[in-house]
């Protein structure tokens, strides 16, 4: 088992503390072994651990059946307990039974969940001021490594890092079978069913659209285009609704594009990412014909691993590929595969010296001959990056 340090790390501080403390990120992406991993870290014997997604506990997906459960556990006790509830979104008003365990006994909570929006709209009343969150993505290429060192860059780039894939040792066949079932658990589950979808059909093609263009900027009025080209009708409200849904389900990052001269927001030119590409591997397949788009989608998905709010940059017509902002300080990244001729340095490069201010800035490519900086601007080889080596 690979022991998720950066996150316990995150959460240690907050252990025994009056705070829910809330897992958020896509499905089979590592949330219920994590919750084992604090839950073992803890080490408590005042331990409530349930999994609603087992049927076992379908009886107490209510928030009242799950409050009065609780309830009989504790008892009268005045000791602490550790109150563990994953994928809590399927237990109906589960909010109002967790803040009310809150208040009436002495307990540290931490919950599970597939959905954003697990923490809008009518628990924000409940517990406003009461949670602190943390996003939890798959495997890092450290954390990929930590599961077997034998793996390679390679592999992570065709399969991705789903935790659970490192107890297949990433057989071929059975991995893709494995990834083609998490794509279809979230899409009935976390999508499909949770948004009312009733157009499956133009959700997964909208999908395999926004995989197949990872990386590349493009609207809700080009994928209508598209579709009419496919003589097909669909709104570009239609079609936004739906990527939205995604994001919520944790499967798509949309990265707003940020004009760095004029310090703003673009409304134009965003661009959306995959959770994990193995997922795109297993709808589309390519990871290897199109290594380049998968680099930089493994490279954005690291920057938020690592804590960066993540725009697309624009300067000018140039295009940097992400400006990463954290605590107020900046990193500018350019992503590719080979590095080696004039062109694509001039290219790489050229971009990133428009940019005047003096945050650091960075260039990371797969395959290339080129060594040391241009200009003051260093190049890294990205799977040394990925393993926290110094620039």
């Amino acid at each position: 088992m690979v022991i998720r340090e950066n996150y316990l790390a995150k959460i240690r501080p907050f252990i025994g503390k009056d705070i829910i403390k809330v897992l958020t990120g896509i499905r089979r992406g590592g949330k219920s072994v994590l919750l084992e991993q604090i839950r073992d870290e803890i080490g408590s014997p005042n331990t409530i651990f349930l999994n609603f997604e087992d049927l076992g506990n379908q009886h107490l997906c209510e928030y009242n059946a799950l409050h009065d459960y609780v309830c009989e556990k504790i008892g009268d006790s005045k000791e602490q307990f550790y109150l563990f509830f994953d994928e809590v979104q399927e237990v109906q008003g589960w909010e109002k039974a967790v803040n009310s365990l809150r208040v009436k006994f002495h307990a540290d909570i931490y919950i599970t969940g597939s959905n954003s929006r697990l923490l809008s709209g009518e628990l924000a009343t409940y517990i406003a001021g009461r949670y602190i969150s943390f996003v939890v993505y798959p495997f890092s290429f450290t954390e990929f490594q930590m599961a077997d060192p034998g793996l390679t860059f390679h592999q992570y780039i065709q399969y991705g890092g789903m935790p659970f894939l490192s107890s297949i040792n990433f057989e071929p066949e059975i991995s893709k079978n494995y990834l083609q079932d998490i794509f279809n658990s979230v899409v009935l589950k976390d999508i499909v069913k949770r948004n009312n979808i009733r157009d499956v059909d133009l959700l997964e093609r909208i999908i395999a659209y926004a995989l197949a263009n990872v990386g590349r900027s493009f609207s809700a009025t080009s994928i209508s285009k598209f579709f009419k080209a496919e003589n097909r009708t669909v709104a570009p409200e239609t079609i936004l609704n739906y990527l939205k849904a995604c994001e919520e389900a944790y499967f798509l990052y949309r990265f707003k594009s940020q004009d760095i001269n004029g310090k703003k927001v673009l409304k134009v030119n965003e661009k959306y990412y995959v959770a994990d590409h193995g997922l795109r591997e297993a709808v589309i397949g390519s990871n290897l014909q199109n290594v380049e788009i998968v680099l930089e989608n493994i490279v954005g998905l690291e920057l938020l691993r690592r804590g960066y709010k993540v725009y697309v940059g624009r300067v000018g017509t140039k295009e940097i590929d992400f400006v990463g902002e954290k605590q107020g300080d900046k990193l500018y990244v350019q992503v590719c595969y080979l590095l080696s001729d004039e062109a694509t340095i001039q290219r790489e490069f050229g971009s990133l010296l428009e940019v005047r201010d003096n945050y650091p800035k960075l260039v990371l490519y797969k395959e290339g001959s080129f060594r040391g900086n241009y200009e003051g601007i260093p190049a890294m080889r990205i799977e040394d990056w990925l393993a926290g080596k110094n620039v």
